[in-house]
């Protein structure tokens, strides 16, 4: 069964279940992959990668929008955005721990050559390749300095 058909009997049940906060994520969801899938140049059915990753963004904007309202004290809002973000997430692929992480870059540095700070670009790239879907950029990128510095 494709995502969007997922979504799509998952708002059903929010709506017998009367779950208005789960309601509003999965309908967040269901407008996001309905864009994707309508701009210029896309195919008619979004690919897995491409759902991925308009998932993840989803998810990346709620952070970043409940860390600006968690600093200005809006505990509603940041409540609102967490609950939504706890809706998106479990669409995504299981996301790789820190250890996991560290360790496969490890494993990349020495695959790809990488010795110094200046290699950092060409292991980013590939990380975020590998590792699409299963961890989010900010923490490759970090993992990445810290073990190249």
């Amino acid at each position: 069964m494709s995502l969007i058909n997922q979504i799509d009997q998952d708002i059903k049940q929010a709506m017998l279940a009367k779950q208005a906060d789960r309601l509003r994520g999965l309908r967040a969801i269901k407008s996001a992959l309905l864009l994707a899938r309508t701009e210029k140049g896309a195919a008619e059915e979004l690919t897995e990668e491409a759902e991925i990753k308009v998932l993840q963004k989803l998810v990346k904007q709620r952070k970043e929008s409940a860390e600006i309202y968690k600093t200005q004290n809006r505990e509603d809002l940041y409540d609102i955005e967490m609950q939504e973000m706890e809706v998106i997430e479990p669409y995504l692929p299981k996301q790789m721990s820190a250890d996991e992480i560290e360790a496969f870059l490890k494993d990349l540095i020495s695959r790809v050559g990488a010795t110094s700070a200046k290699d950092m670009g060409k292991v980013i790239g590939a990380a975020n390749k590998e590792l699409a879907g299963k961890a989010d950029g900010r923490t490759i990128s970090e993992a990445v300095k810290r073990l190249l510095v």
